[in-house]
C-alpha cells in the first residue's frame, strides 16, 4: 500500500487530510506530519484577539478529526525528492527520516519582515493563537495599570497607544477589533478617557486591502478616522527601538503594543530541500498542482497554499501572474488537490486550478463590515457587509463541531457581550507556586518586634518615606511584546 505524506497541517494540508479519508478508500495510507496537534483557522485571529471568540474554538484538533490519518507531531528538518525521504526532528529533538510514495507540500506561509530596527525585538505577529490571544491580554492589561495611576503619569500615553503595521485584510480586521475592544474597555474604566486612546495603523502603499476596489477601501479608512483611529498610508516604520515607533513622516508613537502583519513569505525550511522554487521561496507547481522544475515534473510530489506558486488562471492573482495567499485559494486547492491524487492513482485525467472569485468580505469590528462581490463592480457597507462576513466564516470553519463552539461565541458575546478577563498568567502558570514555594532566605526572615518597639511613635523621617511610597503610582513592569 502506498504511502502519502502531508506536510503542513494549516487549511490545505488539514482539507487535503480530511478529503484523502473520505476519498481514499484503502488504496493509500496517509500520515500527517505538523509541530502542532491541531489546525488555526486564521481569518478568526482578528475575533480572537478581540474576545469575540474563544481561542480554543478556531483549533481544529487532528487526533479528534483526522480519525484514518496517522498525526505525526514532528518539525519538518528538509526535504529529498530524490530519495523519497523527508527529515524530521521531534518535540524532544529526537530526529528520524520519514520515506513517502507521494508527497504533499502544504507548509504554508511565515511572517516576512524586514530589517528594520527594533521590530524583531518588541513586535508581534499574528498567525497564531497565542499571538491574538497575547494582543488582547495586554490591551486589557494596559489598561489596568493605567488605571491605577494618576491622571499626570507619563507612562499612560505609552500603555494607550497600540500600533498596527500593516493595512491588508490581516492588518485592517485585527486594527479594528483591537479598537473595539478598548472603545468597549472605556465603560469599565471611568479613570481611563477615551481622548487618551491612540490607534495608528501604518501602510507603506497609497492604500489599504488592494484586493477591494479603492472605493471600498477609502470608504474603511473614513470609518476608521471617524471612530477616532488613525491610518498613514504611503508610510513605512523606519524604526522600533525601545518601543518607538518612527515613521517616514517624521513622526514617533511610543507603545508597547506593536502587531506586524505587513506580509508573509514562504516556509524558508524549503530552502532546505532539492525541490524547485521561485525566486521569492515558494515551490513551483502546475496548475494541476504537481510539482514541477525547470527539467520537468518532479515525481509524485504535489503542493498548495501559501506555500507553493499556482498559476492563477483567471488573471486576478498576484503581479507575477500566481494566486494570491489567502485562506479562499488554500481550501480550494485542496479540494482540487485530493481529485488530482486520487485521479493520478487511477489513471484518470487531471484537473487544472481555476478560480472563481467568490467575493470578499471583511470585519471591522463589532457590527461594521465591507463586502465586495466576484467582479468587484459591486458591494456592501456597514451591518449587513458584517454579517455576511460572519456568514461566510462561520460556513467555512473547519468540522460541524467547530462551527457550532464558534456560532456559539458569537451568540454569547451579542447577549451579554464579549469577556474581559485577561488571561496573561497563563504565560507563567507556575508563579504564584514558585514565590510560596520556594525556601524563605534568612534576610527574609520577619524580625520579631518587642512590646517596646511595636508601641514606638512614627517620627516625621517615617511620614516622609511613608508619603513618598504612596506616591509612586506606577506597579511593576510586564513583559513587552515579542
Amino acid at each position: 500500500m502506498k504511502s502519502i505524506v502531508i506536510l503542513g497541517g494549516g487549511e490545505a494540508g488539514f482539507y487535503t487530510a480530511l478529503g484523502l479519508e473520505r476519498e481514499l478508500h484503502g488504496q493509500a495510507r496517509t500520515t500527517l506530519v505538523d509541530i502542532r496537534s491541531h489546525m488555526v483557522y486564521q481569518p478568526f485571529l482578528a475575533e480572537v484577539a478581540s474576545g469575540s471568540i474563544e481561542p480554543r474554538h478556531i483549533q481544529v484538533p487532528f487526533h479528534q478529526h483526522l480519525r484514518k490519518t496517522e498525526i505525526v507531531c514532528a518539525r519538518v528538518m528538509g526535504i529529498s525528492s530524490a530519495e523519497k525521504i523527508v527529515h524530521l526532528e521531534n518535540m524532544d529533538g529526537d530526529k528520524w527520516d520519514l520515506p513517502y510514495d507521494i508527497l504533499v507540500v502544504t507548509l504554508g506561509g511565515v511572517v516576512k519582515t524586514f530589517p528594520t530596527p527594533g521590530i524583531a525585538e518588541h513586535a508581534i505577529g499574528l498567525k497564531s493563537v497565542e499571538e491574538a490571544v497575547h494582543i488582547r491580554n495586554k490591551i486589557i492589561t494596559n489598561f489596568n495599570r493605567v488605571s491605577s495611576m494618576y491622571p499626570d503619569n507619563p507612562n499612560r500615553k505609552r500603555l494607550l497607544t497600540f500600533v498596527v503595521v500593516g493595512g491588508g485584510f490581516s492588518g485592517i480586521e485585527v486594527f479594528a477589533e483591537m479598537h473595539d475592544l478598548a472603545q468597549n474597555l472605556l465603560q469599565f474604566y471611568p479613570n481611563v478617557n477615551e481622548s487618551e486612546l491612540e490607534f495608528h495603523l501604518i501602510e507603506a502603499a497609497d492604500r489599504i486591502m488592494p484586493e477591494m476596489p479603492r472605493e471600498r477601501s477609502a470608504w474603511v479608512v473614513q470609518q476608521m478616522e471617524e471612530r477616532g483611529a488613525h491610518v498613514h498610508l504611503s508610510t513605512r516604520v523606519v524604526s522600533a527601538v525601545d518601543g518607538v515607533v518612527r515613521t517616514s513622516e517624521g513622526k514617533a508613537y511610543e507603545t508597547e503594543v506593536i502587531v506586524w502583519t505587513a506580509g508573509q513569505r514562504a516556509n524558508p525550511v524549503l530552502q532546505n530541500s532539492d525541490l524547485p522554487l521561485d525566486s521569492r521561496g515558494r515551490l513551483r507547481c502546475r496548475t494541476d498542482l504537481r510539482v514541477e522544475g525547470d527539467d520537468g515534473i518532479v515525481k509524485d510530489v504535489w503542493g498548495a497554499g501559501d506555500a507553493c506558486n499556482v498559476p492563477d488562471l483567471s488573471g486576478d492573482g498576484l503581479p507575477d501572474g500566481s494566486c494570491a495567499p489567502t485562506a479562499q485559494h488554500a481550501m480550494r486547492q485542496a479540494h482540487l488537490l485530493v481529485r488530482n491524487i486520487i485521479a493520478d492513482l487511477n489513471g484518470r485525467t487531471l484537473l487544472e486550478y481555476r478560480h472563481a472569485n467568490a467575493g470578499m468580505v471583511a470585519g471591522l469590528g463589532m457590527g461594521l463590515g465591507v463586502f465586495t462581490d466576484g467582479s468587484k463592480q459591486r458591494g456592501i457597507n456597514g451591518f449587513v457587509a458584517w454579517m455576511f462576513h460572519r456568514a461566510y466564516h462561520g460556513l467555512a470553519v473547519p468540522t460541524v463541531e467547530r462551527k457550532v463552539r464558534v456560532v456559539s461565541d458569537w451568540f454569547r458575546a451579542f447577549v451579554v457581550g464579549r469577556d474581559f478577563t485577561a488571561t496573561s498568567e497563563f504565560a507563567h502558570p507556575r508563579a504564584l507556586f514558585e514565590e510560596y514555594a520556594a525556601p524563605m532566605r534568612p534576610e527574609e526572615k520577619p524580625v520579631p518586634q518587642t512590646a517596646a518597639a511595636s508601641r514606638t511613635t512614627v517620627g516625621a523621617a517615617d511620614l516622609d518615606a511613608d508619603a513618598e511610597a504612596a506616591s509612586d503610582d506606577e506597579p511593576a513592569q510586564v513583559d513587552k511584546a515579542s
